[in-house]
């Protein structure tokens, strides 16, 4: 008997020891979540399953075209996935043909699906706060992004963390590239 209620000792904690550890890896490291909509088409699509890294930002600050993961602060466990454009301190701007202008120089960027009829909010020049980013989707007319007043420019302790594998599909598991 006393074999037995030794076992199911062991046994609950070391449950509790796994749920303690996966507890902290989702929270502080990484976390598992699904593209919803094709706003970052080409480069991700609907259903696309990511490991989303929640830990490299503690050591560096976000940079120019990454792709990241933030909430939507008007409906609550939602979480929009974009590519940053402009970094803290930078004035943007997209003239009528589409190009965007990072401080008045032409941004060489090739992530757009295709040429961006919106401009939004950056028809006028938006500067950025000392911690706030500007992101875009990769289908960039099909996107909710900081072009809108809904998202606006993203401030950094808003960012959760920088999309890092596709595990789903299978046929796509892989690291994204960001650069």
């Amino acid at each position: 008997m006393k074999n037995v209620i030794k076992e199911i000792f062991d046994t609950v904690i070391y449950i509790l020891v796994v749920v303690a550890v996966i507890y902290l890896l989702i929270t502080y490291v990484g976390q598992r979540t699904q593209v919803r909509g094709s706003s970052m088409e080409p480069t991700l699509s609907d259903n696309d399953n990511l490991i989303v890294d929640k830990i490299s930002y503690r050591f560096r600050d976000p940079q120019r075209f990454d792709i990241i993961v933030f909430p939507f602060l008007y409906e609550e466990e939602t979480y929009y996935i974009k590519r940053i454009i402009g970094l803290p301190g930078e004035t943007v701007f997209i003239d009528p043909d589409g190009t965007i202008y990072i401080d008045g120089e032409a941004l060489e960027e090739n992530y757009g699906k295709e040429v961006m009829i919106s401009q939004g909010r950056a028809a006028e020049p938006i500067t950025l706060g000392d911690d706030e980013y500007f992101v875009l989707g990769d289908n960039r007319n099909n996107s909710s992004d900081s072009r809108t007043a809904a998202v606006g420019n993203i401030k950094r302790g808003q960012i959760i963390g920088r999309a890092w594998v596709r595990i789903w599909p299978l046929s796509k598991l892989g690291v994204l590239k960001h650069q």
